[in-house]
Parts: structure tokens; C-alpha cells; sequence
């Protein structure tokens, strides 16, 4: 890897350092030691080497990107199904791969099930399937999951990995990075493709007041993180051609240091990333008495309240109804903003909505710019009526 060197007049090639390693990490070739991607840059290499002949270069490895192709994405899953953001991964893989010539490939690590959620996946138009399946893979394990991730990975060579942003790609995508020294940028918005393979990541920077485009320009692969109903869901195939490879899972590869006592299902209400109406309450929205109003109208269209970032910081609400950055990104078939006014922060995780409907007395409001129906009032005037006419609509 990179990141360690070593001085070929000291080293005389003894050994100790490859029995030191922890993780396997090393192997005497031909060519001398060499360093693979579980290295975890721990430095016991480096205190028990008696030559003092390795060291550390804190810098980014330089790569040949030719022998790195293709798009891997990885397929995760939930409660034994897909999660709804592996065919949104796709969807954007596919365009970013038309643009390089490169084939789309799915990584799928799991328990029971995994190899026929992955023939799933082949609808989708994927050229290659990769399974892990055993069943000590049964319930997510950061470190024995970035073991096989890093397995698949170091023998494909993707030039670009692609995670959902969920709670579980969260934590194995900078494992990942971390393994092949390379870059990862998270939350991204919007992906591009430049003709020599470079990925530009685009995400939002500096609380969202400018979009900052990331490149990694010389290692690879390139690790990019995705919130769900971000990208567009890949369309299925009718007579799909991919095939399902399924991996060899060693003892070594399914041993962890994390033990698993029991899995229990949370008792969940619908997320608002799943629902199809959403009424969010801005800082127009000034007490307690005027968020349950709005409230109201959420409960006559059948959706849910949520809230921005000032109203959840001021107590109306919880960061699981919070659109923006620091909360969730949605998009839903309607949105109806009460009192908001539009900053990037919030426009940038709802803006794909199928209809948006904005509430402002103030004409000059953000929100309007991305509004397909604009109501310039206040919104203790419209909320109330709109509220009377949906009601009196279901009682005729």
C-alpha cells in the first residue's frame, strides 16, 4: 500500500513483521514483502521491525487506473429484502458507466436469501452479481463485512464503489476507504463522470452555501456515499443477461470480534422518506398552537408534519421529521411548505418532490424558485381554509 515503505538496504527480509501483523496484512512474493488492503496502518510493522527499515509516507497512494474498471454497488440489505437505495444506486451507475464504457457489478453480503435477492437485482440490469452469503453474515458486522467488501473489491478493481448513505453504509464506507487509502465523499447529490474515469462527487459544503466538487484524481477506487431518494431507480430489463457469482467465504473471512445476542425488529411508523404527502412547518409557523394547525392540514391529506432545521433546533419537532442536510431527504408525490422560506439546506432534500406547494407571505421567498404552485399569503389565512375544503371535499 502506499502508505508504508520499505528501505530495501536495511530490510533483510526477516519475517517479523509479516508474524506481527495482526490482520494478515502482509506476504513475502517474489519481490519482496508486499502490503495488502487489510493493512490497517496500526504501526507494528514499523516498532518491531529490528532494521528499522519500514516507515510511514502520510500520502495517498498513486495507482495505475487503467487496471481499475468498472461500477460496484453495493447491495445492501434489510430485514433479508433490498433496501429501496440499491436500485437508485444503480439507476445512477448505469448513466455514470455510459459515459467510461464501463459494466455496473453489485456487491451483496449476507445471511440466508442473499443469492436470491441478488438474481433480483440482475432485473435491473446489472452485468455481474457478487454474493457472500453464509450465515454468520446474519445481521451486520462492520468488521467482518468490510472483510469481504475489501475481498471483492481488491480482486475486481472497480474504479468507482458507490454505498447507500443509510446507517449501515455509513459505517462501512469509510472502513472501505480507509483499507485502500483512498478518498470517500458522503451525502453526495450529484455524481458526473470526466472521460479519463475521474468521478466528480458533488455534495453541499459550508452548511449548504455552496456545492463543493470532489475528485480523486490519482487512487483508487473512487468511494462515494448516496442518500436514498436522491437518484432515479434503475428500470427493469426484460430479459436481463447478468449472471450471479457466488464467492467462496472462508472461515477467516466470516471471524469477528463483534457478537450478535439477539435481533429484534423495531416497531416502526412510516419514515417520511416513504410517504407520499408531507406539510413541513417553516419559522413562519410561530407557537406550539400554530404547528398543531398545521398539523391539521398534514392529517386531512393523509401524510405527516415535518419540520426544518429552526424548528426542530427551537423544540417543535425531532430530527426524524426534520428535512435538510443535518436531516432527512425526501420525495414525495406532494410537499406543501408552511413558512418556509428556502434556504439550500432545505431545498436541496426535497426539491425532487412530484408537486411542491408553497406557503410564504414573503414574495420574494427561496422557496418560490423551486415551486410548482406558489400561494403569496399568510398562512394563518390559507392553512385553515385549505384544511375547511379538504374536509368538505370527503363529505360530499
Amino acid at each position: 500500500m502506499g502508505f508504508l515503505t520499505f528501505d530495501s538496504e536495511r530490510c533483510n527480509l526477516c519475517g517479523l513483521c509479516i508474524e506481527q501483523c495482526p490482520f494478515q496484512a502482509m506476504s513475502m512474493e517474489a519481490s519482496g514483502i508486499e502490503v495488502n488492503e487489510k493493512c490497517r496502518m496500526c504501526g507494528l510493522c514499523v516498532k518491531n521491525c529490528p532494521e528499522k527499515a519500514i516507515r510511514f509516507e502520510q500520502k495517498a497512494g498513486v495507482v495505475n487506473k487503467d487496471e481499475w474498471k468498472g461500477i460496484l454497488v453495493f447491495g445492501e440489505q434489510e430485514g433479508g429484502r433490498i433496501h429501496p437505495v440499491v436500485p437508485e444506486l444503480i439507476g445512477e451507475a448505469k448513466k455514470l458507466a455510459k459515459k467510461a464504457d464501463y459494466d455496473v457489478n453489485v456487491l451483496l453480503i449476507g445471511g440466508k436469501g442473499t443469492e436470491e435477492n441478488a438474481r433480483k437485482l440482475l432485473e435491473y440490469g446489472v452485468a455481474r452479481a457478487y454474493v457472500y452469503e453464509r450465515p454468520e453474515f446474519e445481521g451486520f458486522k462492520a468488521d467482518c463485512y468490510a472483510d469481504a467488501a475489501a475481498d471483492c473489491i481488491a480482486e475486481m478493481k472497480p474504479s468507482v464503489v458507490l454505498i447507500g448513505a443509510t446507517p449501515l453504509g455509513r459505517s462501512l464506507a469509510p472502513r472501505l476507504s480507509t483499507r485502500f487509502h483512498t478518498g470517500l465523499t458522503a451525502d453526495c447529490t450529484k455524481l458526473e463522470m470526466k472521460e479519463n474515469t475521474d468521478l466528480v462527487q458533488i455534495r453541499p459544503a459550508f452548511g449548504g452555501n455552496i456545492m463543493a466538487q470532489i475528485v480523486i484524481s490519482s487512487s483508487r477506487p473512487q468511494f462515494a456515499t448516496v442518500r436514498y431518494k436522491i437518484m432515479e431507480t434503475a428500470k427493469k430489463q426484460k430479459n436481463p443477461s447478468g449472471q450471479v457469482i457466488v464467492r467462496s467465504v472462508s472461515d477467516e473471512l466470516v471471524r469477528s470480534r463483534i457478537q450478535v445476542t439477539q435481533i429484534a425488529p423495531i416497531n416502526r411508523t412510516k419514515s417520511i422518506e416513504e410517504e407520499e404527502v408531507l406539510v413541513v412547518a417553516g419559522r413562519g409557523v410561530k407557537s406550539e398552537k400554530d404547528v398543531e394547525m398545521v398539523r391539521e392540514l398534514a392529517d386531512a391529506l393523509g401524510g405527516q408534519l415535518c419540520f426544518t432545521r429552526p424548528m426542530v433546533e427551537a423544540g417543535y419537532g425531532d430530527s426524524a421529521h426534520q428535512i435538510g442536510l443535518s436531516g432527512r431527504t425526501v420525495k414525495p408525490k406532494l410537499i406543501i411548505t408552511c413558512g418556509v422560506s428556502g434556504a439550500i439546506q432545505f431545498t436541496s432534500c426535497m426539491n425532487a418532490s412530484e408537486c411542491i406547494v408553497a406557503i410564504n407571505k414573503d414574495p420574494e421567498a427561496q422557496i418560490f424558485g423551486i415551486a410548482h404552485y406558489c400561494i403569496v399569503d399568510d398562512l394563518y389565512k390559507v392553512v385553515p381554509e385549505l384544511v375547511n375544503k379538504i374536509r368538505a371535499g370527503r363529505e360530499e
